[in-house]
């Protein structure tokens, strides 16, 4: 038995209602973060699914997405590649923009953060819309590296994100199909 399969992660996940605006429920995972047993599972869990696809680097967008994707990055032996905020990383870089609710936000990639042809695993933690993996997916393919899959600790079944990575695998540890 794996460690994923050893912990219930749900438990960990703490509902946050009205966050961080009234009739939302935050999902915060730092109750994963603070326990070593669910960190683990969670890490582990999301490797033992990635481990077959042989990837070369986790791609994963700033901040929350860096939490499990730097750890998920050693786990599978792959480098780890930072998508950031325009404006943050200091030299040649590639951009994507994607949809939010209300208006547009991007996200930009060095030039050099994916050599050609590399396999690719697209992380985040939280799968809602899919704008941000599929921006993801974009600065990945813009670099000519494949996208072997999308990878999620948790997904927002009902707000149908994965319709929007429907040409890609994507794979969650949770999922909640209800508000």
């Amino acid at each position: 038995m794996s460690d994923a399969a050893s912990v219930d992660l749900a438990q960990y996940v703490r509902d946050i209602p009205d966050f961080p605006k009234r009739g939302i429920v935050f999902k915060d995972i730092t109750p994963v973060m603070a326990a070593p047993e669910a960190l683990k599972g969670a890490v582990t869990g999301l490797a033992d699914y990635a481990r077959p696809l042989d990837i070369d680097v986790v791609i994963a967008a700033e901040a929350r997405g860096f939490l499990l994707g730097a750890a998920l990055a050693l786990e599978l032996g792959a480098g780890f590649v930072l998508a950031r905020k325009p404006g943050k990383l200091p030299r040649d870089t590639v951009r994507a923009e994607y949809l939010l609710e209300y208006g547009t936000d991007a996200l930009e990639l060095h030039t050099d953060a994916i050599a050609e042809g590399s396999r690719v695993l697209v992380h985040d933690d939280l799968l809602a819309t899919g704008g941000t993996a599929q921006a993801l997916c974009s600065l990945a393919e813009q670099l000519k590296g494949e996208v072997a899959a999308c990878a999620f600790f948790i997904e927002l079944g009902f707000l149908n994100g994965r319709e929007r990575l429907e040409q890609y695998d994507v794979h969650a540890l949770l999922r909640y199909d209800e508000e």
